[in-house]
C-alpha cells in the first residue's frame, strides 16, 4: 500500500510497500522490548494528550542480523500502549532514503521515523540500535550540551533527513557520541550504538547532563 505526505507529527511520509502478515516465530523481541517499557515509563516514548496534536511519539530499532540491511522496529502510532507485543513490530526488509520508499512486513506498519532509522543504519555495519525519543530537556539544550544536530527547516521522516543525518557522519559530527537533536522536529532525539544498551546508557546519560543545567548544577 502507499502513504501519501502529511506534514502531521507521527504520520508517514514515506512510500511504503508493506506486507501485512505475522512475523517468523524466531524472531526475538525481548530485549527491544524491554528499553522500549523503560522509555515509555520516562515519558521519552508514549503519547500525551496536549502535546504533538495528540499523536504517539519515540520509537526504537534493532537490526535484524549484525550488519545486515533489515531491521525491526516498533510500529506506527503504538505510543499509547505501555508494552508491546510481537504484533506493534515491523520489519524493515529494505530502505531507500533516496526513493523515499520502504518495503516491510508485520501486523502494523512501521514508524514514521523508519527511513531516518534507516539512514543511520547505512552509515555503519557496526550500528545495530536506534532509539528516537521526545525529550524537550534535551532538544532545548542543544547548544549548550554542544549536540550535533539537523537544521530546523528539515522535516522529519523525508529523504531531506535521511540526507542530514548522512551529512552529520560526513561531517565528524558524530564520532564522540552517538547523538543528535532534529531541530526541525520539536523535541525529536536520535540516539544510537553498537548495542541497546550503549544506545540507551547515552541517551540516560545525555539527559541527566541536561537536567542539571536546567538545576545549574556542576556535572561530575
Amino acid at each position: 500500500m502507499e502513504n501519501g505526505l502529511s506534514e502531521l507529527e507521527g504520520v508517514i511520509k514515506y512510500r511504503l510497500d508493506h506486507q501485512h502478515g505475522e512475523l517468523a516465530a524466531d524472531i526475538d523481541i525481548s530485549e527491544l522490548n524491554a528499553w522500549r517499557s523503560l522509555f515509555y515509563r520516562l515519558r521519552l516514548i508514549g503519547q500525551i494528550t496536549e502535546k504533538y496534536a495528540g499523536l504517539g511519539f519515540g520509537n526504537i530499532s534493532r537490526r535484524l542480523v549484525p550488519g545486515g540491511q533489515e531491521f525491526l522496529i516498533s510500529g506506527t502510532q503504538t505510543g499509547h500502549l505501555p508494552v508491546l507485543n510481537k504484533q506493534h513490530y515491523a520489519l524493515i526488509e529494505s530502505a531507500s532514503p533516496e526513493r523515499n520508499a520502504i518495503k516491510s512486513r508485520g501486523l502494523s506498519q512501521p514508524s514514521s521515523e523508519a527511513l531516518t532509522h534507516a539512514s543511520v543504519y547505512r552509515q555503519h555495519p557496526s550500528i545495530t540500535a536506534v532509539i528516537h525519543v521526545h525529550c524537550p530537556e534535551l532538544w532545548v539544550q542543544t547548544d549548550r550540551l554542544d549536540l550535533a544536530c539537523t537544521a530546523a527547516d528539515v522535516p522529519y521522516g523525508t529523504p531531506e533527513m535521511a540526507s542530514a543525518v548522512a551529512g552529520l557522519f560526513a561531517s565528524g559530527k558524530l564520532q564522540q557520541a552517538g547523538l543528535f537533536s532534529m531541530l526541525g522536529h520539536e523535541d525529536g532525539i536520535v540516539a544510537f550504538g553498537t548495542t541497546l544498551p550503549e544506545a540507551s546508557c547515552l541517551l540516560v546519560e545525555q539527559l541527566a547532563k541536561a537536567m542539571a543545567i536546567e538545576q545549574n548544577q556542576p556535572w561530575p
